[in-house]
């Protein structure tokens, strides 16, 4: 991937992380509850980690389906998935809600990765993951450098997906203990502001970007 992707895939972190209902509402609301700081920082490892595997899950689909499919047909059906998926959300939106406050670390884990496929945070890293060179990994193929390809490829998708998290746990970090610290959630259910819309108009805008954008 080039430099705008490594770039997108810090910022597309780091909104992920600004997003309320990915986990720094959820690591507040325990703090508040355990009355200290600890419980908030505590519960940030799990949400990445859960925020990780899904986006893992569809940077290593989209990364499989390029090997498969002609770069064209690939793009439409990411572009289709992605503008059809921001209507829903837009029309229809509903976060999984089967856990309690009395949560473990499988409990936080699971709920970020469901939080983040109910929003199609992975899905948003499509434009950018189209962008890699599938055709040098298809060329590998055919050549004693095949397994080398591989494993550069593997290596530079687990690191799209590290820098990826990295970004999200700072910024669900940084806004978590604010909110915790400064703002706390009294004031902040008087000065609400709801993201839902935005991330819906976001994922229509990231389908009509996977279209267009070539490399």
């Amino acid at each position: 991937m080039d430099t705008i992707s490594w770039w997108g895939m810090l910022g597309l972190g780091a909104f992920h992380g600004i997003n309320p209902g990915m986990g720094w509402l959820f690591a507040v609301a325990l703090g508040m509850q355990e009355k200290r700081r600890g419980a908030v920082i505590g519960a940030l490892f799990p949400m990445a980690l859960g925020h990780a595997i899904s986006i893992a899950v569809v940077v290593f689909v989209i990364a499989l389906a390029q090997r498969q499919l002609p770069e064209g047909v690939l793009r439409i059906a990411c572009a289709v998935v992605l503008f059809g998926f921001g209507m829903y959300k837009f029309f229809r939106a509903r976060h999984p809600k089967w856990v309690g406050m009395r949560v473990n670390f499988k409990d936080l884990t699971i709920w970020s990765f469901l939080m983040a496929s109910a929003h199609g945070a992975g899905l948003m890293l499509a434009p950018l993951l189209l962008r890699m060179p599938a055709e040098a990994s298809a060329h590998a193929a055919h050549t004693h450098h095949a397994t080398a390809s591989v494993t550069d490829s593997t290596v530079m998708l687990l690191s799209a997906v590290g820098v990826h998290t990295l970004s999200f746990f700072v910024v669900t970090g940084i806004v978590a203990v604010i909110v915790y610290e400064v703002v706390g959630l009294a004031l902040l259910r008087k000065a609400w502001f709801n993201l839902d819309m935005l991330w819906s108009i976001a994922l229509m805008i990231a389908g009509i970007v996977t279209l267009f954008w070539k490399h």
